[in-house]
């Protein structure tokens, strides 16, 4: 399906208390379930049915799994056992390791849990079977509602579970995320940084351990104890290497959550800590500071009661703080707010949200390697007028995503390569065309691109004015996407869009010339051949006249003009509204063509007789018409091919139309005015 363009004007941050329902009744969380109380019934989704297509898309369950609701798995239910920690979230048989380190993190911020995880919720007496979490997308907060039915085996929760066993939070959780992105299936393989932002609509960044900065634990401190969620991994060279264990304990390609970071006194001296939690429940690290390691009897019971240290296998370790730096390769840090990992002073960062499309043939350019089709992706520009306290540059983070890709898995769909580039305003306005890249080297740029659903970077640039222009690393790759800006100072977006504008000549009225020329003369003698003495065509011989004529035409290299498009030209220049075409009006019409044929050929680069619907933005300018991306788009959808080609007789087509309708709007706006001024004189 098309995506359809869709207006990237700045919008203001979400907020969480506006959670909107999406269940397909349109009902809401608590009508539904008063509903079920009042006729004694449990709760069963139909949006997410307990059958095999909310499981996987792509194959047969493994193993037959019967769909439970927790009373019929233990005897005594609960949503939360002694409140939400880490250790509720066990790994089922589902490569979602991602998502629970995320939900690992989650756990440590109350405010933040209890957002995603409405606590009012339980198995007592006004249980109804159905619960419901929140979860943010794209600058928006939705309410996820499901049933509680289950996927079990042999009477044993088969995904994500808790290690109390009639816990049922976490594994609720897991649920309403699988119901978000369209099955359980959908949750295989992903980034933490992905689930933290959808649990907190916060800002992701991302560090390569191995080149972090010298400040790196200080960078980490500062964001455990402001709240930020933090992940972290080992890269694989290979698939084979996934989930592969190292001497050590670790599992490469796996995804971990960082819990805690703390200093311990040893042997006279402070050593720097990590703890890190892996959502499997088991396997951790066997080198320095491991539970069970000699380094923890040196240390007081005192110290070892501050860090919680105990020697149990559920997943979560100690380790020196340069072992991680060795062992470990990424970090990924979502921030609640994006000054999290800035100086300890608070700041009130500004946040605006542009949404926007990468549509084929008309917006889907993609990066500068392709210089032809880069100019024509949506372009913003975003103007910094205020310095940082104390410093000479602006400080801004651009944090690009994909949206939707999670959930479009079953339709074969994956992760889009994407990025952006940042240039210096030329201080003018409208959308920048292609010379201007051809000249002008990019100011700033996000470190890569990769395939990932966002891609973010923090900026410190001069004030002035900037262009970003968010792209697919290949052209012709559609996906809606979700721009967001966040400011330390106040900055100023908007969309480089094209306001829709005509600027034609004023129309030729047929006149008779007192000298014809001698293209003139051959169109007469043509006429007269085919129409007859009255001189007026119908649209057949109209289409066999201008064929004829273009076919004598040494330049051109046009297919055949269509019946439809000289039935077009009759609609637009008949005059006395019989259905054929005078030749007094044949030749204005004649005049329009020839212009439009040389526009045409102007932008047929490569002289194959069809233009590059990336095109069509200048050659339609150039008519005398300035079009908006949804307007062009919609005309790109309409008359390019699947090569995003235009032949003549489309474009002419399209030029027709566009005459018609000017003329519509024209008499309109008269129309208007009349009735305005009539009003005022009255």
């Amino acid at each position: 399906m098309p995506y359809l363009y869709q207006d990237s004007k700045p919008r203001t941050a979400a907020h969480p208390g506006a959670a909107r329902g999406t269940h397909s009744s349109g009902k809401g969380y608590e009508q539904l379930k008063q509903e079920c109380l009042s006729r004694g019934v449990l709760f069963e989704d139909s949006d997410f049915p307990a059958c095999n297509s909310s499981l996987f898309f792509s194959e047969n369950p493994p193993i037959p799994f019967v769909w439970k609701r927790p009373g019929d798995i233990v005897k005594d239910p609960k949503f939360i056992l002694g409140g939400a920690t880490r250790t509720d979230i066990c790994q089922g048989d589902l490569g979602d390791c991602w998502l629970l380190a995320a939900i690992a993190s989650l756990t440590l911020n109350e405010k933040t849990l209890a957002r995603v995880v409405p606590l009012d919720q339980n198995f007592g007496p006004d249980y109804a079977g159905i619960f419901h979490f929140q979860f943010w997308q794209h600058n928006e907060w939705l309410d996820v509602v499901i049933d509680d039915r289950l996927p079990t085996f042999k009477g044993r929760l088969v995904f994500l579970h808790s290690a109390e066993l009639n816990e049922f939070w976490s594994a609720l959780l897991e649920k309403a995320y699988a119901k978000l992105n369209g099955s359980y299936e959908s949750l295989k393989g992903g980034s933490t940084i992905e689930a933290m932002e959808d649990f907190t609509g916060g800002i992701g960044e991302m560090y390569d351990v191995k080149a972090a900065p010298d400040n790196f634990y200080e960078i980490l401190e500062k964001a455990l104890k402001r709240c930020s969620m933090v992940g972290c991994s080992i890269d694989t060279s290979s698939a084979a290497e996934s989930e592969a264990r190292t001497p050590f304990g670790l599992v490469k390609g796996h995804a971990y959550s960082v819990t805690g970071i703390e200093e311990v006194s040893y042997r006279g001296r402070q050593v720097r800590l990590i703890r890190i939690r892996n959502p499997w429940g088991q396997v951790e690290w066997n080198g320095p500071w491991s539970d069970n390691s000699a380094e923890w009897r040196l240390v007081s019971p005192e110290e070892q009661r501050r860090l919680s240290q105990a020697a149990r296998d559920d997943g979560e370790f100690w380790m020196k703080f340069e072992d991680f730096k060795v062992h470990f390769d990424k970090v990924e840090i979502c921030n609640l707010t994006p000054d999290a990992l800035g100086d300890s002073t608070a700041h009130k960062w500004e946040v605006t949200i542009h949404q926007g499309s990468w549509v084929r043939g008309a917006t889907a350019g993609g990066c500068r390697n392709f210089l032809e089709t880069f100019w024509t992706n949506p372009q913003i520009k975003l103007h910094l007028a205020e310095k940082d306290d104390g410093q000479d540059e602006c400080t801004f983070i651009a944090a690009l995503m994909q949206k939707g890709r999670r959930k479009l898995k079953k339709l074969g769909a994956e992760m889009l390569t994407i990025g952006y580039s940042i240039y210096e305003s030329p201080g003018r306005d409208g959308h920048l065309g292609k010379d201007f890249f051809r000249y002008h080297p990019s100011k700033a740029r996000s470190k890569t691109y990769i395939n990932l659903r966002e891609v973010s970077h923090r900026f410190k640039l001069p004030p002035g004015d900037y262009i970003l222009i968010p792209t697919t690393f290949e052209p012709h790759q559609e996906a809606d996407f979700c721009l967001r800006i966040f400011s330390e100072k106040k900055a100023i977006t908007e969309d480089l869009d094209e306001n829709v504008a005509i600027d034609l000549p004023e129309p030729l009225h047929p006149t008779p010339s007192p000298r014809e020329t001698e293209e003139e003369k051959q169109f007469r003698a043509l006429f007269e051949q085919i129409s007859g003495k009255d001189m007026e065509i119908s649209a057949e011989e109209l289409e066999y006249v201008l064929n004829a004529v273009l076919k004598k035409t040494k330049n051109i290299k046009f297919k055949n003009l269509s019946l439809i498009s000289c039935r077009n030209i009759i609609s637009l220049m008949d005059t006395s509204g019989n259905g054929k075409l005078e030749f007094s009006e044949f030749k204005v019409f004649w005049e329009k063509m020839k212009k439009w044929i040389s526009i045409f050929l102007q932008f047929d680069f490569d002289k194959s007789g069809s233009m590059s619907s990336y095109e069509l933005r200048g050659a339609l300018k150039a008519a005398g018409y300035q079009l908006n991306n949804y307007l062009l788009q919609l005309i790109v959808l309409r008359y390019s091919d699947e090569q995003f080609q235009i032949e003549f007789d489309d474009f002419l087509n399209c030029l027709i139309r566009l005459e018609n309708a000017s003329r519509v709007f024209q008499a309109l706006s008269a129309k208007n005015k009349e009735f305005i001024n009539l009003n005022i004189g009255e």
